[in-house]
């Protein structure tokens, strides 16, 4: 772990000289590089092909100048070693073709072809070795590694892709006690050898997207999400390194997810960043919480956006500056970089 590097050291909550700053889907659909490799090859092509991967993770990095990078991946690779086949759809998204809504089905997932998913290890074995090298401020970036969590890949697996109500989910968890502890666990267990794979390439840190969590009250957070979350977050500490938990539309949920015991607790922009912090308790980080269309508001409306998360924080040591969720298609790249560059100046502690 590179445990002075200026994003590590803000996970841990120990002091920094300014505020770190990533973001959510750094490399993607707005970035001309990005378009430009995706002429040629497909989303999965590109997660599956560490060369590929680690070029656009690095080029996004760079182009940015942010204080780390998250490997490009997916959320759904796991799928495929389970012995789930699932593909995008253009206009559709991710789609499982056969959805998994039956305790016969959860027992035949397979847990055993972990391996399988070594290529995106292999791609941060890349990442981290292009920037081995402190950078010109003498600070080392930081290598991010991820996966999701169980709920949100229980939800795709059962739902066969993005839901607006997740009533298929719903029914498995509230209606089967045999086969959604089941799920949980085989979850759990992926995931977990998942992570070693990218903390054992390179990953100083661990980010698990809950995506669709929100969808979820409080008492059924509790019951049928927050044991395996807090076992995937206590087993990738393990591994020794910090782990960071974000969620969409969670803001009810906050105190909840700090039970997981996880380093961080990413923000959306729901609420105001100086309340979700008191939500979750000022022994975990926070990270966020930018509405990621504020990057197509005027340049004064956004300054006055990145001023007021970074006074919301009120310089105490843990917070990452971020998007609530992911940059979205057609995001002008000169506003994020005016983001960075404008956290880089105003976020000295």
């Amino acid at each position: 772990m590179s445990a002075g590097s200026r994003f590590v050291r803000a996970c841990l909550r120990q002091p920094v000289d300014r505020t770190p700053i990533w973001l959510l889907r750094q490399a993607g659909r707005y970035m001309p590089e990005y378009m430009a490799v995706r002429k040629h090859h497909s989303l999965l092509d590109i997660c599956r092909t560490p060369d590929i991967a680690a070029e656009v993770t690095i080029t996004a990095a760079e182009r940015l100048g942010v204080d780390a990078a998250i490997i490009f991946a997916d959320l759904l690779l796991p799928f495929t070693p389970m012995g789930l086949d699932f593909e995008f759809l253009a206009g559709e998204g991710p789609v499982v073709h056969s959805p998994v809504r039956t305790a016969e089905q959860v027992r035949s997932l397979r847990t055993d072809r972990i391996d399988e998913l070594n290529y995106v290890a292999r791609a941060i074995e890349k990442v981290a070795a292009h920037f081995s090298a402190p950078r010109a401020d003498g600070d080392q970036l930081g290598i991010i590694g991820f996966c999701g969590a169980p709920f949100t890949l229980a939800s795709y697996m059962i739902e066969g892709g993005s839901s607006r109500n997740y009533i298929e989910t719903k029914k498995l968890m509230y209606g089967d006690n045999a086969a959604w502890p089941m799920l949980m666990e085989k979850l759990v267990t992926v995931l977990v050898g998942f992570a070693q794979q990218q903390v054992e390439a390179g990953a100083d840190v661990i980010q698990i997207f809950d995506s669709w969590v929100g969808a979820l009250s409080v008492t059924d957070y509790r019951r049928f999400c927050l044991p395996a979350v807090t076992e995937l977050v206590r087993r990738i500490q393990s591994m020794g390194v910090p782990v960071i938990y974000f969620g969409v539309d969670t803001a009810s949920l906050l105190p909840a997810m700090a039970e997981t015991g996880t380093d961080v607790i990413g923000l959306d922009w729901r609420i105001p960043l100086d309340q979700g912090w008191k939500a979750v308790g000022t022994g975990h980080a926070v990270q966020g919480n930018l509405d990621p269309i504020t990057l197509f508001a005027p340049e004064e409306i956004l300054k006055d956006r990145v001023r007021e998360v970074l006074a919301a924080a009120a310089g105490r040591p843990g917070h990452i500056f971020n998007l609530g969720h992911g940059i979205v298609p057609g995001t002008p790249v000169e506003n994020v970089i005016k983001v960075v560059e404008w956290v880089k100046e105003y976020g000295a502690l």
